[in-house]
């Protein structure tokens, strides 16, 4: 069994320090497993990239490192990072050896204008913790099934988010279908409150079983929720169940 504990915030816009120290304070009793945070989790989701972007060895970066080492746990979220002087929806993965692995947002959220100050990242990335493979994702990226496929053998999908209420059936629809169909888990964790535009975030954070079930739903509330995800089940209902096997072959790294 492997413990997530899901990060549910509400994010001070703009205020890289505040978020942290709220963010700190919030998971101080939190000293095993893996800890999500959601998408900018230290700015909220702005378009401000030149403004607030930093470097890998910035306030967020190191702060989530400090985090990771010191509780012995991983910990994850996306950050507005600047790298070859180009602005980056980037998640990053911090291992309690202090290891950093990172992902960058995909799709880009062009209704926002997302496109407009950040670059597209390339690649997907696989992370480990105990036996289970997980692949990161970003809010946006959610919408594109041929991106979210499972052709690694990953076991859960993670996807951090500011994803707004008015489109929370889209949210929780759509996290059911990339369980089903690539036969992984899926956890989401979104944030909650008001940004410094006004929109509205509703939380919704989840666990979702291969299945479709949920193991852990949450509301519009600040709060963690923790679940522990079982390898063995999965594996099982993967040897009962293999679609994965008549899937159609894409070419996707």
């Amino acid at each position: 069994m492997t413990k997530f504990h899901l990060v549910q915030s509400d994010l001070v816009w703009e205020h890289i320090d505040a978020n942290l120290e709220h963010l700190e304070h919030q998971i101080s009793s939190i000293r095993s497993g893996a800890i999500i945070l959601p998408e900018m989790f230290s700015t909220g989701f702005s378009m401000a990239s030149a403004k607030l972007a930093e470097s890998m060895t910035g306030k967020a970066v190191t702060w989530l490192t400090k985090q990771a080492t010191q509780k012995q746990v991983y910990i994850c979220g996306s950050i507005i990072i600047e790298e070859d002087s180009r602005y980056f929806n980037r998640f990053v993965w911090v291992s309690p050896d202090g290891a950093l692995t990172t992902y960058d947002k995909r799709h880009l959220f062009r209704m926002a204008g997302e496109h407009h100050y950040y670059a597209a990242g390339a690649e997907q990335v696989q992370l480990s913790i105990n036996d289970m493979q997980l692949r990161p994702q970003v809010c946006y990226d959610l919408r594109f099934p041929a991106w979210n496929r499972n052709t690694t053998g990953y076991d859960v999908l993670v996807y951090v988010a500011n994803w707004p209420a008015a489109r929370r059936q889209h949210w929780m629809t759509l996290l059911q279908a990339r369980a089903i169909e690539n036969l992984s888990y899926v956890i989401a964790v979104n944030r909650v409150g008001k940004d410094g535009n006004d929109i509205e975030y509703a939380g919704d954070s989840c666990v979702i079983d291969p299945w479709g079930n949920y193991l852990l739903k949450m509301d519009a509330e600040e709060r963690i929720g923790t679940v522990d995800l079982d390898l063995v089940s999965l594996r099982a209902y993967r040897e009962s169940f293999p679609a994965h096997l008549d899937a159609d072959t894409l070419d996707i790294k």
